[in-house]
């Protein structure tokens, strides 16, 4: 009995040592890597995230027409790879990391993006979004003269290489 009330006048004297959680959470310090999001109005659909994440909880799928980037919540490891690698800054990390919840449903979160089809075959390979970004790129604002975007733009890989294919063997040809 001696010993138990050796431990009761430790715990008495020691105050109170916890925070009044969850009622009164700590703010995260600067820089806390907490989970991460995806801006849906940003996101490329790229793929650059799910090719770095270590864990895989994030993954990309192509159905018909339509891209979709998907997370699994439970499975992350607050990394911050996602957000380092995100051409666009759509992945983020936020400040929060309370992940508790009753349906495994709630972890989950995917954004679709429409496909662009091959001006040639008509088989979708790359997003609308990521599309205009590389057009973008191939004339930025800073440049004076404008060039026309080739039309290998719209092709998709295998089309692309049979026409630059074909191409490369003319000149060989000639040469």
């Amino acid at each position: 009995m001696i010993p138990l009330l050796k431990e009761v006048m430790i715990c008495l004297r020691a105050g109170r040592v916890t925070l009044p959680y969850p009622l009164k959470p700590a703010k995260a310090p600067e820089r806390f890597r907490g989970r991460p999001s995806i801006d849906g109005s940003k996101c490329i659909g790229c793929g650059a995230c799910a090719e770095v994440c270590p864990p895989r909880l994030i993954t990309i799928t192509d159905k018909g027409l339509i891209r979709c980037v998907s997370m699994d919540y439970s499975r992350c490891t607050y990394c911050a790879r996602c957000q380092e690698i995100c051409p666009v800054q759509s992945a983020r990390c936020t400040e929060d990391f309370e992940d508790a919840t009753a349906s495994r449903g709630d972890l989950l979160v995917s954004v679709e993006l429409e496909l662009a089809p091959c001006q040639t075959c008509g088989k979708p390979f790359i997003t609308k979004r990521m599309l205009a970004k590389l057009s973008d790129e191939f004339n930025p604002p800073w440049l004076k003269e404008k060039f026309a975007v080739p039309d290998w733009f719209q092709l998709c890989p295998d089309c692309r290489l049979e026409k630059t294919g074909a191409a490369l063997d003319r000149s060989v040809k000639h040469d």
